[in-house]
């Protein structure tokens, strides 16, 4: 009799505890999101059907599923941050939200969670925003197939499309990101996975990192932004087959690196950019399996730059394949294929018999004297080339890809 007794108190307690399901409409009980959350019990769900609902300072102060039927909208009315988490086990899935408040002082989101964990933030469209979706110092969250499409016109007045701040563990994927500040930037947030995103028509970066170790870009797309991707001083990190392109401008490239170690760069496409990777004080990282094609410069090498292997890539019809600003080396150059090589094979075995040379006297040229480059396609530049070729004095002398390769990489 006492087990029987012990056994239904046990139930009794489970039926009492079991999430429920609180509706939000504007003829419902609940009529806001609000409201909603304050009535809710940890772990219940909160269905908000279509409509309008002008709110902002939501705040998510336990552990709920929010879920938004037909994309109803959430009008933040341009007075300040709209929702802002700060529970662990959230997650806030197919809302729109829009009229995000714009402040000097304060970073704005449309979304924010902060000091939270295990997070999902999925399928919202986000629009007339400051930041759109700003992680704080969170772990262990998914951030995926959200749209956010800013209108940014001036950098110093609009923020982020995604922002990670000392947070790690963090998987962003199949998100797309328009027009805003930085398509994604993370500062000081490790172990994060970038996977099948597309950032394009950006101010500033499709994507900006910086002092974020051991994270995975992958299957991205950064087009036409303002000055491509930045990665600056981070450790460990892996980028591979992601499309750069189309990012043009006096001072844009594809991707930027600077301080950048221990990194591999394997299986992206470098296309139509004015430098494909411009390169500064990085060191010991493995650039294999890229494409560069029809950059102005496709790899531009600043100083400080030891150790890397630049491994059987495609170097297809750039105006200029390598530029250096020294005539040290340090790095290898092996088995690429580039498409400005003359040299022959005369064993058939796919190798041209004849040492490449990337680096052209009027590369470096250019590079002191940014003027000259009207003068590319004339005679007089192949003279200086190939005397350089002949007997280096200004390019470095070991600078050779000695297997240069006869026909074009395929994977």
């Amino acid at each position: 009799m006492k087990n029987l007794i012990v056994f239904l108190s046990a139930i009794l307690l489970a039926n009492t505890t079991i999430a429920q399901t609180i509706e939000v409409c504007n003829t419902c009980a609940v009529s806001t999101l609000k409201e909603a959350i304050s009535q809710a019990k940890d772990f219940d769900t909160i269905i908000v059907k279509k409509g309008t609902y002008k709110e902002h300072k939501i705040l998510v102060d336990k552990p709920l599923t929010i879920i938004g039927k037909n994309y109803p909208v959430i009008d933040g009315e341009l007075k300040g941050e709209i929702i802002t988490v700060i529970s662990d086990n959230v997650t806030v899935d197919g809302l729109f939200i829009i009229n995000v408040g714009t402040s000097y002082t304060e970073d704005y989101a449309a979304i924010r969670v902060k000091k939270s964990k295990n997070f999902v933030i999925q399928n919202l469209v986000l629009e007339k925003l400051f930041f759109g979706i700003y992680i704080e110092k969170s772990n262990h969250g998914k951030i995926y197939h959200n749209k956010i499409i800013g209108d940014a016109v001036e950098e110093y007045n609009s923020g982020n499309g995604i922002q990670l701040w000392h947070s790690n563990h963090i998987e962003i994927e199949h998100n797309y990101v328009e027009h805003v500040r930085d398509g994604i930037y993370l500062e000081f947030s490790d172990d994060c996975l970038i996977k099948n995103n597309v950032s394009a028509e950006n101010l500033r970066y499709g994507l900006h990192f910086m002092f974020s170790n051991n994270d995975i870009y992958q299957d991205n797309t950064f087009e036409n932004n303002g000055a491509g991707v930045a990665v600056m001083f981070s450790k460990k990190i892996k980028m591979l087959n992601n499309i750069f392109r189309k990012n043009w401008g006096t001072a844009s490239y594809g991707m930027l690196l600077k301080e950048i170690n221990d990194a591999e760069i394997t299986g992206n496409t470098f296309d139509e950019n004015t430098i494909g990777i411009n390169i500064e004080g990085s060191n010991r990282i493995i650039y294999k399996n890229n494409n560069f094609t029809n950059n102005g410069w496709a790899i531009k090498v600043r100083g400080a730059c030891y150790t890397n292997s630049f491994l059987e890539n495609n170097f297809l019809y750039n105006s200029f394949d390598i530029a250096y600003n020294s005539k040290v080396n340090d790095n290898i150059f092996d088995r690429n294929y580039w498409s400005n090589y003359t040299g022959y094979d005369l064993d058939k075995n796919g190798v041209g018999d004849v040492p490449y040379r990337p680096v052209k006297l009027f590369s470096y040229i250019v590079n002191r004297t940014p003027e000259t480059i009207i003068l590319l396609r004339s005679m007089f530049i192949d003279i200086i080339d190939f005397s350089e070729k002949v007997s280096p004095v200004f390019t470095p002398d070991n600078l050779l890809d000695n297997n240069p390769l006869t026909k074009q990489i395929t994977w």
